[in-house]
C-alpha cells in the first residue's frame, strides 16, 4: 500500500446511520480521528435527520436522501472554514444523527396517588396509568436542549422528565372534568386529549412533540374500592333493611361456624334482635316454619371470676350439685346487670324443689 493509499482510508467517503434499536433518538457518528472527505456520500434515510457540528456550533441539516458533501451543499459550514473559493479538502465536523420516527412504547403511571375532589365521594385518591408516543420535531433545538454531546441518546434519559410533566398535568385535567369517580372510566379517552392538547406548549420547546397520551386505568385505594362493592350489593338488595337482614344472616352463619357455644349463643342471639326488629319490615314466607326458640345461655360468677356460659340443663346440674346457689350472681343476654340467681324467674323453678340451706 503506498503512501497515498493510506492517506486515503484516513479519509470517511459514506457517512450513514443503520438503527438497530428501538430506543434511541440521537446517535454520534463515530468520526474518531478520521476526516471525511469532501465528495464523500451521506446517506440520510426516512424518519432521519443529519446535523453537522463543527466546534460546537450547529452548521447544516441535512433531511432524507443520498447528498454528496462538497461547498455547494454546506454553506454554513463552508463559511465557517473558509472554503469560499471551492477549496475541497477533507474537513473535521461531528455529525449527528436524529430518529423523527414515532416511538410509541412509552409508559407512564403516578408513583403516588393524586388527590382530587370527587362532586359524589369528596376527597379520594386516585392512582392512574398509561402510554404515550413521542417525536422528535426539531433536531436542532433537541441538540441544544437536550442532548448536548451525548453520542447515544436514548429514550431512556428523558421519559422520566416527561413523566413527570404527565403526571403533573394528570391533577389538573382530573380536576377540571369535573366527573365523579364512577365515570372516570367513561372518559379515559377525553382526558388523554386533553393531556395531550396540555403538553404540546410544554416539550415544543425542546424540540420534541407529543402525539398521543393514552390513559389506560384510574383506580381508587383499595378500601375506596371495598366501600363501591358493598354500595353496589346495597344497591342489588334494594333497601337497607334488606341489606341489614342480609348483614344479620352473614353474622349468624360466621357465629355458626365457631365451635365455641359462647359464639354461637351470642351470633343467634343477635339474630333474634334484628329479627324481632326487622319483624315488620320483612314479612315471613308462609311456605317457611318459624325459627326454633333458642334457649338463653347463662354466666355464672363465682368467687370473683366469671364462668360459662351454660344453657340451661347445664346450670340446673350445677344448681343440683350445690356449685349455683341461690345467692350465686348469675347473667344472661338482657339483663341490665348481675343478680342472684333466686331473683331470676327461669331459675326461680329450679330452686322450688331445693331446700333452703341448714339453719346455723
Amino acid at each position: 500500500m503506498g503512501m497515498m493509499d493510506r492517506i486515503r482510508g484516513e479519509f470517511i467517503d459514506i457517512v450513514e446511520w443503520l438503527d438497530d434499536s428501538r430506543d434511541t433518538l440521537v446517535w454520534r457518528f463515530p468520526r474518531y480521528h478520521n476526516e471525511i472527505k469532501m465528495g464523500a456520500r451521506l446517506i440520510v434515510r426516512e424518519s432521519q435527520v443529519a446535523v453537522f457540528v463543527n466546534e460546537g456550533t450547529i452548521a447544516d441539516a441535512f433531511g432524507p436522501g443520498m447528498h454528496t458533501l462538497h461547498t455547494r451543499n454546506l454553506p454554513v459550514l463552508s463559511t465557517i472554514k473558509g472554503w469560499k473559493h471551492g477549496f475541497e479538502s477533507p474537513f473535521k465536523a461531528e455529525v449527528y444523527f436524529v430518529s423523527t420516527r414515532q416511538f410509541t412504547d412509552l409508559k407512564w403511571g403516578t408513583q403516588n396517588p393524586v388527590i382530587v375532589r370527587d362532586p359524589e365521594f369528596g376527597m379520594v385518591r386516585l392512582r392512574a396509568y398509561g402510554a404515550y408516543a413521542l417525536r422528535i420535531t426539531d433536531a436542532r433545538l433537541l441538540l441544544k436542549e437536550l442532548v448536548g454531546t451525548d453520542p447515544d441518546f436514548r429514550t431512556e434519559e428523558v421519559a422520566d422528565y416527561l413523566q413527570q410533566l404527565i403526571v403533573g398535568r394528570l391533577t389538573s385535567a382530573l380536576a377540571s372534568a369535573q366527573l365523579s369517580l364512577l365515570d372516570l372510566a367513561a372518559h379515559q379517552e377525553a382526558i388523554g386529549t386533553q393531556l395531550t392538547e396540555t403538553l404540546a406548549g410544554q416539550v415544543a420547546p425542546l424540540g420534541l412533540h407529543i402525539p398521543t397520551v393514552i390513559v389506560r386505568n384510574i383506580s381508587a385505594p383499595p378500601e375506596v374500592e371495598q366501600a363501591l362493592d358493598r354500595r353496589t350489593q346495597m344497591g342489588i338488595i334494594g333497601d337497607m333493611q334488606r341489606y341489614t337482614a342480609f348483614q344479620t344472616a352473614n353474622a349468624i352463619e360466621d357465629a355458626a361456624r365457631n365451635p365455641g357455644a359462647a359464639g354461637l349463643g351470642t351470633g343467634l342471639g343477635v339474630g333474634m334482635l334484628f329479627g324481632q326488629r326487622l319483624g315488620g319490615a320483612v314479612e315471613p314466607s308462609g311456605s317457611h316454619p318459624p325459627p326454633l326458640p333458642v334457649a338463653p345461655q347463662w354466666y355464672v360468677g363465682r368467687n370473683g371470676n366469671q364462668e360459662g356460659p351454660f344453657d340451661a340443663g347445664a346450670l340446673a346440674a350445677r344448681i343440683g350439685a350445690g356449685t349455683v346457689t341461690r345467692e350465686t350472681l348469675v347473667w344472661r343476654a338482657g339483663m341490665a346487670q348481675w343478680a342472684r340467681a333466686e331473683e331470676a324467674s327461669e331459675l326461680a323453678q329450679l330452686f322450688a324443689t331445693m331446700p333452703p340451706p341448714m339453719p346455723r
